[in-house]
This record gives structure tokens, sequence and C-alpha cells, in this order.
């Protein structure tokens, strides 16, 4: 699913590396945790497996494919196979609970006739029809953020990652957002998620990795 193989990331205005060394595996369908003080290099990991950064040096391969070798044309149709959830949301304002959630399927092309039972089905899943036409500002932080997993996996995807996708919530509302990315991981999608927080892991055992200034120091 994921393989990286002696990767590391420098970013063009910044002092040395956001991360070396790295050789990791995710096995299809599996469920990772991902933590690491802040500055480890979570996020710029977590870049790398979306797409949105490519590696200065190693290999990545994601979903089976060679990333240094597609060319630019193949990553739009390849990232639409990658959920992301974001800890600050990331949701349009100006657009309502419906809209944003059916914002990945719009950009595919389909047609309001195809994707308003699943946009329906989504937002029911996470406890949020009844809501369809507030706007995102008009919702707690836990709403906004179960809004944001409704956005990354509407299309289905077959890797979904989140970044620290509980630091701005309580301990109930974090509770309700894990159950839902462990859901989605018992529906065949493979889970990898970036936290700080030691009580989760604790609470839900699945495979570690551990991320210390740039280097992975743990796996598995």
């Amino acid at each position: 699913m994921v393989q990286m193989s002696g990767v590391g990331l420098r970013y063009p205005e910044g002092e040395g590396a956001a991360l070396s060394g790295i050789d990791l595996a995710l096995a299809p369908g599996s469920f990772s945790w991902l933590l690491g003080p802040s500055g480890a290099g979570k996020s710029s990991l977590l870049r790398l497996m979306s797409l949105s950064l490519r590696a200065t040096e190693g290999e990545v391969v994601v979903l089976d494919t060679r990333i240094a070798q597609l060319k630019r044309s193949g990553f739009p149709a390849l990232r639409r196979r990658i959920g992301v959830v974001f800890q600050d949301y990331r949701l349009l304002p100006h657009l309502s609970v419906y809209e944003n959630a059916a914002l990945p399927l719009r950009i595919q092309g389909l047609t309001e006739a195809r994707l308003a039972a699943d946009i329906r089905e989504i937002l029911r899943w996470v406890g949020l029809l009844e809501r369809a036409d507030s706007p995102p500002a008009a919702l707690s932080g836990g709403e906004q953020q179960r809004l944001a997993i409704a956005r990354a996996v509407v299309s289905r995807p077959a890797l979904l990652v989140a970044d620290e996708p509980t630091g701005n919530l309580d301990a109930t509302q974090a509770r309700r957002v894990i159950a839902l990315l462990r859901e989605m991981h018992r529906m065949g999608t493979t889970v990898i998620i970036a936290t700080h927080s030691e009580a989760l892991p604790e609470e839900y055992p699945a495979p570690t990795l551990r991320l210390a200034a740039g280097r992975l120091v743990s796996h598995g």
C-alpha cells in the first residue's frame, strides 16, 4: 500500500532535512498510528503519502505506483484514491455542509443525480444529515471535524491519512472521530493517523510508527 526506502525530504527554504533515511511499509488494509513530538516530521511524512510533496531522495511507492516515475498527468487520478483529514478542517466557509461533503465528487464530474444518495449516506454516517444545509461556521469543532472526515472518505479512498485529527477536540469528540476512522479501516481502507497523544494509541492499540527529529525510530 505504502512503501518508503531511504526516503529523505528537504524543503527549499529550510535548514537541514525534514525527513531522513525513512524506511517503512504499510500493508493494505492496515491501521497505524504515527507518533512523535511537534516538529518530528509527522506532517511531512503524511504529505509524502498523500502526494502533496515529492521526496528529495529515496523511493516512495503509494498504491503500487512508484511516485518518482509517475507523470504529472497521472497524479490527479492517484490522489483521488487517497483521503486526507486535516487538524484545521479546511472546510470552505461559503459552502453548506452538504456542498462541502459533495466537493470531491463534483470535482470528479458526477452529476447531482449520481452523487445525492452518496452524500446523504455519508452525512448520516457522520451524524450530520440534519445539518446538511448549515454553513460550517454553525457547527461545533467536533462536527466540523466529522464533516472533514465525510469529505475525505466520500469517494471511498483506498488510503486515508489523518494529520492530528483530534488535536482541537475534547476527549468525547476525539473518541467519536477515532471511531469513524476505525470504521473506515473495518471497511477495508488503509488508515494512518498522526497524533502527539500517547493516550489514544493506548486506548486503541495498533501498530505504531514513531518519529524523532525527522527519523523513524520505531516501526511495529
